[in-house]
């Protein structure tokens, strides 16, 4: 399945706030489509529950169906809780880490300065928005006007200002660093990431 490219308010509506999709937000607060304009005594199943919060994590990671079940399997063979070890996963992405430094305003943006060759990794171009990030690795912009141009546009219209605590950011410079793994409690997804695992647990 390839990537979503339709109305982005129309998933945030059905699937709540997704910080890497999109900044802006809906006007209207029901749900999409005709179901969404009842009185909502609608149950959702568990089945769809679970289905809503993988849902969530696609959408938001833009990462296709096969990608995401990809880093399922990685997740539950690395030692650890494998929610939280899939969630790491997801941010230690290139893309994902120039989302959080503020290089771009959505995750698909981010993605794209990378397969545009804007972004280095240790000083070396790096075009592969999947590309896993280690603990100290350096983050930069390519030194050439026309990509800088864009990563300090960005930065200006950012809406949130300081990076999380895994990476640290020079401004001046336009580099980030890798300290450490992320922490559960800063990554901006309002997610329950179980119900992820569950959805998957019989594959």
């Amino acid at each position: 399945m390839s990537r979503y490219r339709g109305p982005k308010l129309r998933i945030t509506r059905r699937l709540g706030k997704l910080p890497g999709l999109t900044q802006k937000s809906s006007k209207k607060t029901a749900r999409p489509g005709q179901h969404g304009k009842g009185d909502g005594r609608k149950k959702t199943t568990e089945y769809g529950l679970r289905l809503e919060e993988k849902q969530k994590l696609k959408f938001n990671y833009g990462i296709t169906e096969s990608q995401l079940y990809h880093y399922i399997k990685e997740a539950r063979r690395r030692n650890g809780v494998t929610g939280l070890v899939l969630l790491q996963l997801l941010e230690m992405r290139l893309d994902t880490i120039c989302f959080s430094l503020g290089f771009a305003s959505t995750m698909a943006g981010a993605r794209q300065l990378v397969n545009h060759g804007h972004i280095t990794v240790n000083n070396k171009v790096v075009d592969i928005a999947s590309f896993q990030c280690q603990i100290n690795d350096v983050i930069g912009v390519k030194p050439k006007a026309t990509s800088k141009n864009i990563v300090e546009s960005n930065l200006k219209n950012i809406n949130f200002i300081d990076p999380p605590t895994h990476l640290t950011f020079d401004k001046t410079k336009l580099e980030g660093t890798v300290k450490n793994y992320c922490d559960r409690s800063e990554i901006l997804l309002e997610l329950n990431e179980l119900l992820v695992i569950e959805y998957y647990s019989r594959r």
